[in-house]
């Protein structure tokens, strides 16, 4: 049985090098345009660049949300900083790599080897870092909090 779900954005031209970005159900809109390393691109908006790097982010993150909670693990934080890495490769454009580097903060040292593997199998199940064909490094960190300072 094959399971299929549709995600629909719209996308309308505001002015210059710049939309507006919606879908259907969603609350909010997001200004998009090119970004200033591009002719006539506009700094301080989210560019596509930065939409494909924060998908892969933050499908990074729901999809260890959801394997910490099945796995009962309890943690304190999870942040993930990322990067993408834009190169021109045989006259085209491509984002060839993205790091993920997420945090996870732990009380007790004993969850230190459990956080570990549900970070490893959230980044090898994370279908959006499985649907791009730019290379993922993946950099976790799991930090101990001190439990006094809490």
């Amino acid at each position: 049985m094959s399971i299929t779900h549709n995600y629909d954005v719209s996308l309308s031209w505001l002015s210059e090098r710049q939309g507006i970005l919606g879908a259907p159900g969603l609350n909010s809109h997001i200004t998009v345009a090119t970004p200033p390393e591009f002719p006539k691109g506009i700094p301080g908006i989210w560019s596509p660049e930065h939409l494909l790097v924060a998908a892969v982010s933050s499908c990074l993150m729901t999809t260890f949300l959801s394997i910490a909670e099945n796995s009962k693990l309890a943690f304190q934080n999870f942040s993930c900083n990322a990067s993408g890495k834009l190169e021109m490769i045989e006259g085209k454009y491509l984002i060839t790599e993205i790091t993920l580097m997420p945090v996870v903060s732990l009380v007790d040292a004993d969850e230190k080897e459990k956080a570990e593997r549900v970070l490893h199998k959230a980044e090898a199940n994370c279908l959006i870092s499985n649907s791009v064909k730019s290379k993922i490094l993946f950099q976790p960190e799991v930090k101990i909090l001190d439990a006094a300072m809490l």
